[in-house]
C-alpha cells in the first residue's frame, strides 16, 4: 500500500506542494530561507523556527538559556542541542548552567 502524499496545498508565493500534516508551512519557502552559514544553518527547520520564534538569532543569545530551556520550545528536540552546544564551545561560550543559576558556586574544594 503506497503512503498518501497528503493534500495539494499552494503557498502565497504560488508554490505547489503536498501536506499530510496541518502544518501550514510550505517547504520550498522554508528551503529559500534557510541559512547558508552560522549555526541556524545547522538545524531542521522546526528547530530554527523555534529559536527565531523566541528571539534566539545569536550564539550570544542562545548563550542565556539553559539547555533545559530551550528543549521547551516547540519544534526544538534532543537532536538539535549537540550542535548547539558545538557551535557555542567553537565561539567560546556555553548554555547558562542551571545547577549555578541563582547559587553561589563553592570553588574552594
Amino acid at each position: 500500500m503506497a503512503a498518501s502524499k497528503g493534500d495539494l496545498r499552494t503557498c502565497g508565493k504560488g508554490h505547489n506542494y503536498y501536506k499530510s500534516s496541518d502544518c501550514p508551512t510550505c517547504p520550498v519557502c522554508e528551503q529559500e530561507r534557510k541559512p547558508d552559514e552560522g549555526f541556524l544553518a545547522l538545524l531542521s527547520a522546526p528547530a530554527r523556527r523555534a529559536l527565531e520564534h523566541n528571539g534566539i538569532t545569536s550564539l550570544q543569545q542562545l548563550a542565556k538559556y539553559s539547555e533545559k530551556e530551550i528543549l521547551q520550545f516547540h519544534g526544538m528536540g534532543p537532536g538539535s542541542l549537540p550542535k548547539l552546544r558545538t557551535a557555542l564551545q567553537e565561539n567560546g561560550l556555553s548554555f547558562k548552567n542551571e545547577h549555578l543559576h541563582g547559587m553561589k558556586a563553592d570553588l574552594s574544594e
